[in-house]
């Protein structure tokens, strides 16, 4: 479910010393000062910096975002403290964030000013989407931001994290009441760890009543002056339920083999190296992205649907996060390729219903915007594709397209030795894995598993394995998972054509462009076009008729006059590995048949992907199809945290959707539809 349309915050700076929000009444903080007030609160109320002393990880949720003090002056005693946390996970919800002029506005004399700069400066587009920021990564450890732009009733049900501090922070109870209604106080305590403590600012009887209801034991505090008293808890629940068992981490995980080097590999490797674990990565190939990863360029962009459905919300998340995630990379030459705009043709709507559209979807111009006149209009060229010559003074008509301004194009072989070349991951090329083994681990622990070559030799052993293999992952996993029956893939292939740099009267493209096809611009000048789309064909040769498409595509797309002999181009045929609902497959095997009747002796809901039992170590992230560049990087980070419990960064029911278990479950729900039918 979408958590838009999302409306930015209104904000009264006025009194530059409390800004005030007036639809509701309220001051964003005490008069006091918002460094005060977290420091007394929030981190004090917490036990902070005292509590994350020498942990790995440690995780605060706040439910209020506002301007962003509590972030900041938590970031600022992490820095200062030396016995910090490896990683500090900060997570948010804010119904009306601020736009990125009224933060910087916010923060003008912020006595913090190198956190706030840096807030600032990555301060994520205003869509209703999960943002993972990396504030900090450094040797001091790691700061990640996830925000979560949407109403706290929809996005508390989402959300799938263990915190171990809660900042209860928010306009007042009486200004607004939805922030402090007993149902989000009841949907908290699925996200706590056991010890897991709180503190806020209010000390309403309704507040404290709600607290002790959801598991807290609840006392008084000193409040910051004025205010007499403020509210702290610690979360002693009587019973916790355990988590279904396909959310399960595997909080024993040291070591990982990632099988596949391409851009689903090196995404999982990059993420699980974040979060502290020792990986190694093979390949049957002599180097990284040898196969459908290693073409020259291809494309990074989000979609708009009308509906903003799970494909639009996973893909404009997606394409987010791989902009934020890249940019560095991309400004000092890491990796090759350009995030700075492209154009994706609109046949259905003329520019005045794109932007109506636009409008309603609340979609901010930072993501998503109206390209009026951008492209050819198919019906002025002829039918050979090229321009109609128009009688004097008349201009050839031309259509609306969409831009993404965080789109545009990406090397995928550089995307992934850049992701590889990161601390803590190994890489073993030249080595095909022909089958796994499971070997008995240390006592009260899971299985390892051995990954073996055709002729029985040890390429690796590790606590866990991630398939990012395309189509070969469903074969390893087959032994021990519901794999080859379960998922219902296709090989797609592809081929692209490539157009030399010295091709007479190429168009510029400045933009990428993609609509039935796409056409940019390489470094080096070279024009690539594509890709085409065959399922179940396995011919690896060039094909000349699909070069001479790909060249009418390109007149259409640029109105491009140009003739070359489509025989003598070059270009490029891998396959793509396609999942029938177009969408990912992310997380842990689905256990096979025999391994998933019950737990604990009652019958499992296996109609739900997170009820169904799993092979424990065996991990799939594969199926990007033909958006790899766009999904690999928020899939990786997805897969890290399953792995790991560290938070997701995709909301819950949309994760769902891209479970590896979801066909099990598609498919006994659809045999429970038909037995119904049958009783009937």
């Amino acid at each position: 479910m979408s958590w838009g349309p999302l409306q930015p915050a209104r904000v009264d700076f006025a009194d530059a010393a409390a800004p005030a929000a007036p639809d509701y009444g309220d001051l964003y903080h005490a008069r006091a000062g918002a460094l005060a007030q977290a420091r007394h609160v929030f981190l004090a109320g917490n036990g902070l910096p005292g509590r994350w002393s020498g942990r790995p990880r440690f995780t605060v949720l706040e439910t209020g975002f506002g301007l962003g003090n509590n972030l900041l002056a938590t970031w600022q005693a992490w820095r200062d403290d030396p016995a910090r946390c490896a990683t500090l996970w900060y997570v948010a919800v804010e119904k009306h964030p601020l736009t990125r002029a009224d933060l910087a506005r916010a923060h003008a004399r912020s006595p913090l000013p190198e956190l706030a700069a840096g807030l600032a400066a990555h301060w994520p587009a205003l869509t209703p989407d999960l943002h993972l920021v990396e504030l900090e990564d450094s040797p001091r450890g790691r700061v990640r931001l996830l925000l979560a732009f949407g109403d706290i009733a929809a996005v508390l049900p989402e959300l799938v994290l263990q915190a171990d501090a809660l900042y209860l922070d928010g306009f007042a109870p009486d200004r607004n009441p939805a922030m402090w209604d007993a149902a989000v106080f009841r949907a908290l305590p699925r996200l706590l760890a056991p010890g897991a403590t709180a503190a806020t600012w209010c000390a309403a009887g309704a507040v404290r009543q709600a607290l002790a209801e959801a598991g807290f034991d609840v006392d008084k505090a000193p409040g910051l002056p004025p205010k007499r008293h403020m509210t702290v808890a610690r979360f002693a629940p009587r019973h916790r339920p355990a988590a279904p068992p396909g959310r399960a981490p595997q909080p024993d995980v040291r070591q990982v083999a990632v099988v596949g080097a391409g851009l689903a590999g090196a995404a999982a490797a990059r993420a699980l190296a974040g979060q502290g674990l020792a990986v190694t990565v093979l390949d049957r190939q002599p180097g990284c992205a040898r196969e459908t990863s290693g073409n020259p360029g291809g494309l990074v962009h989000g979609v708009l649907h009308p509906q903003d459905g799970p494909h639009a919300r996973w893909l404009r998340a997606a394409a987010l996060h791989a902009a934020r995630v890249l940019r560095a990379p991309l400004a000092d030459g890491r990796v090759a390729g350009t995030l700075q705009g492209l154009l994706r043709g609109e046949h259905a709507l003329d520019a005045a219903a794109m932007q109506a559209l636009l409008d309603t979807l609340a979609l901010p111009a930072d993501y998503v915007q109206v390209a009026a006149g951008a492209l050819p209009d198919p019906e002025s060229l002829t039918t050979s594709g090229t321009p109609t010559p128009p009688t004097p003074p008349e201009v050839p008509p031309r259509r609306a397209a969409w831009r993404y301004p965080d789109g545009g194009w990406l090397s995928p072989a550089a995307v992934c030795a850049h992701a590889l070349a990161g601390p803590g991951i190994a890489t073993a090329y030249g080595a095909a894995v022909d089958r796994l083994q499971p070997v008995p681990g240390a006592a009260g622990t899971a299985p390892r598993w051995q990954l073996l070559a055709a002729d029985g030799r040890l390429l690796a052993e590790a606590d866990a394995v991630v398939l990012a293999n395309a189509s070969d992952a469903a074969r390893l996993g087959a032994p021990w998972a519901d794999t080859a029956a379960a998922w219902p893939l296709s090989r797609v292939r592809g081929q692209t054509t490539v157009l030399g740099a010295d091709t007479p009267g190429l168009p510029d493209l400045p933009e990428p462009l993609s609509d039935g096809g796409y056409a940019l611009r390489l470094a080096d000048g070279r024009l690539l076009c594509g890709a085409s789309s065959q399922p179940g064909d396995e011919d690896g040769t060039l094909r000349p008729e699909e070069h001479a498409r790909h060249l009418a595509t390109l007149r259409r797309l640029t109105g491009w006059a140009g003739a070359v002999d489509a025989a003598a181009l070059d270009g490029r045929v891998g396959w793509r590995l396609v999942a029938a609902d177009k969408l990912p497959l992310v997380g842990p095997l689905p256990a096979a048949p025999a391994s998933r009747a019950a737990a604990g002796g009652r019958p499992l809901r296996l109609e739900q992907p997170r009820q169904v039992p799993r092979v424990a170590g065996l991990y799939a992230l594969t199926a990007l199809g033909s958006r790899g560049l766009t999904q690999a990087l928020l899939a990786g980070e997805l897969l890290a945290a399953w792995i790991t419990g560290a938070p997701w960064p995709v909301p819950a029911a949309l994760a769902d959707r891209l479970d590896a278990a979801r066909f099990v479950s598609r498919a006994l729900r659809q045999q429970a539809r038909q037995a119904s039918i049958s009783r009937s």
